[in-house]
């Protein structure tokens, strides 16, 4: 067991030498064994490149079996229960016994043009150079926000009349396209709409919508205040400046409340939304598959699902992975691993078909691209069937954090781990940082009792492979508040004060932590070293920050 864990811990973690055609061989099948043989041809960098434009390559398309709506919605069979008519559920969302009452706004009647403003002109030639630097930062995506936000500091109160309309909307764009949502990100944006609303420039539709998910989204998990916060900017949007909201942001209020397990308001909200004639879009139908997840209906998960089929939605990974996910959620853990299986058996099937993109620009392009998916299957069959047919339902990073994070903390099984990270290799998949969090968690968990499979020479192993990732610079690897606690309390579980103090040196002279990270884990690590407290795990699955 030892050997087969390491080996599937090396493999997984230098994946990015591996073959990128080996999921053309007609060997191929779903592993049973973590004992899997390397092939070392080509770059998986460049064979990952996903490009729109392939979309409408003919002999792509050639190589491919046609899945029907049928086929996919057996994806998620499970107890081979009767699928339910159209009419067993109503589209709108779930059913209420009760009907809450309406969502009440004292709406404005007209909205406020958001192109009224002119820029102010510079008093100097000091600020007519960083409004000039400012633009000309905005014109790369890839320019980082930090660099971008001191330059709008720079300018003199109250900065954002200076800037004409132009660089304003661009501004604001830049600042909302982020690969997570932050503390700091969102500081950074509600800053600028900020001052926005002290000179009065309006805000368009798009940029209400972004403020209202960075104030709900950017912790890891959704509280009482995230709820209020996202409320209470909709009734200043629609209330205040009489800006209506649009399908994206009442998808946004809808995942917010969900995620906090406030269902009646997320019911309450897609009321609002019936009531104004909003169409549920992809956004939506996948939002509620996970709803009934939340709320523990593996039953609800399986008809949002299908509805989503129904609807003409794009069947993809991120579709599937809320499926795994939602049905983690929903107990029924068994039937998750089962729709795992099946993905990949059909990406088999599907020869020629692309992997899930790894960038995380590039996957937010090809969402954009397929919420208009549905749309295409009426006013334009054949580029609907080419999406179809080139969508990717390979498993990706987020399938196997999903099930690495349940295996972690709830079954505790170990050698299904192993196994889930040696078939990581298949898919090019490196090692990912969320990856290690889960490891740790696990060792915290279920290390240090007798007959553990958890042993200290096993996460030994993974520390010595998460410095020597750190050392290589492994992408999207790096030391962060959580990884460091739950490593210390994997150390203090499985042995002992000593060996944790040990890791600790270590890891201050890798870490630059910020004054309230350094706080948080010097009182976590005082705790392990006082009184032993933390050290026993939770009942069930908590989502890793």
């Amino acid at each position: 067991m030892d050997n087969l864990f390491v080996n599937a811990l090396v493999r997984a973690g230098s994946c990015r030498e591996h073959s990128s055609d080996w999921y053309k061989s007609s060997s191929w099948r779903p592993t049973t064994s973590p004992t899997l043989r390397r092939r070392q041809i080509g770059s998986a960098d460049g064979a990952r490149k996903f490009h729109l434009h392939t979309l409408s390559s003919c002999q792509a398309l050639a190589q491919h079996i046609d899945v029907s709506p049928d086929e996919y919605k057996r994806l998620v069979d499970f107890y081979d229960e009767e699928v339910p008519t159209a009419d067993a559920t109503p589209p709108s969302g779930p059913a209420v016994s009760s009907p809450p009452p309406p969502l009440v706004v004292a709406r404005v009647g007209v909205e406020k043009s958001p192109s009224t403003h002119q820029a102010w002109p510079a008093g100097s030639e000091t600020g007519q150079r960083v409004i000039r630097k400012l633009a000309g930062s905005l014109l790369s995506k890839y320019t980082p926000h930090e660099a971008i936000y001191e330059l709008y500091k720079a300018l003199p109160s109250p900065r954002v009349p200076y800037l004409s309309r132009r660089t304003i909307r661009l501004l604001l764009h830049r600042l909302s396209v982020v690969e997570r949502k932050t503390e700091a990100s969102m500081l950074r944006y509600l800053s600028v709409v900020d001052d926005m609303k002290v000179v009065g420039i309006p805000l368009t539709t798009g940029e209400w919508s972004s403020a209202i998910a960075f104030v709900g989204r950017c912790f890891s998990r959704v509280s009482q205040a995230e709820i209020e916060s996202a409320l209470y900017l909709w009734k200043e949007m629609e209330g205040e400046a009489g800006v209506r909201g649009s399908t994206a942001t009442f998808n946004i209020l809808f995942d917010v409340a969900a995620k906090a397990g406030k269902f009646a308001l997320a019911e309450m909200i897609l009321m609002e939304m019936q009531s104004r004639g909003l169409e549920l879009d992809r956004y939506a139908r996948v939002g509620l598959i996970y709803y009934y997840g939340l709320k523990g209906d593996g039953g609800g998960v399986r008809r949002a699902y299908r509805e989503l089929v129904d609807a003409g939605e794009i069947v993809d990974t991120v579709v599937l992975n809320c499926v795994i996910a939602a049905l983690v959620k929903a107990g029924e853990a068994a039937a998750a691993e089962q729709v795992y299986e099946r993905m990949k058996v059909m990406h088999r099937k599907r020869s020629g078909a692309p992997l899930p993109p790894r960038n995380w620009r590039r996957a937010r392009e090809i969402s954009k691209l397929l919420r208009r998916a549905a749309r295409a299957a009426t006013e334009d069959p054949e580029h609907y069937e080419r999406l179809q047919k080139e969508s990717s339902v390979a498993p990706d990073l987020q399938t196997y954090r999903i099930l690495a994070v349940h295996h972690a903390v709830c079954t505790g099984e170990l050698e299904h781990l192993a196994k889930l990270l040696a078939e990581m290799q298949f898919f090019r998949i490196p090692l990912h940082g969320s990856i290690f969090l889960a490891l740790f968690k696990g060792f915290s968990i279920h290390g240090g009792v007798r007959y553990t499979t958890w042993t200290r020479s096993r996460l030994e192993s993974v520390w010595s492979s998460y410095r020597s990732a750190l050392n290589d610079q492994v992408e999207q690897l790096y030391l962060g508040k959580w990884v460091v606690i739950w490593s210390l309390r994997s150390f203090a579980r499985c042995a002992g004060k000593q060996r944790t103090l040990e890791v600790w040196e270590e890891i201050k002279e890798r870490w630059t932590p910020r004054e309230n990270e350094m706080e948080a884990v010097v009182g976590v690590l005082g705790d392990l070293l006082s009184e032993q407290k933390g050290l026993s795990g939770p009942s069930e699955a908590e989502d890793i920050p």
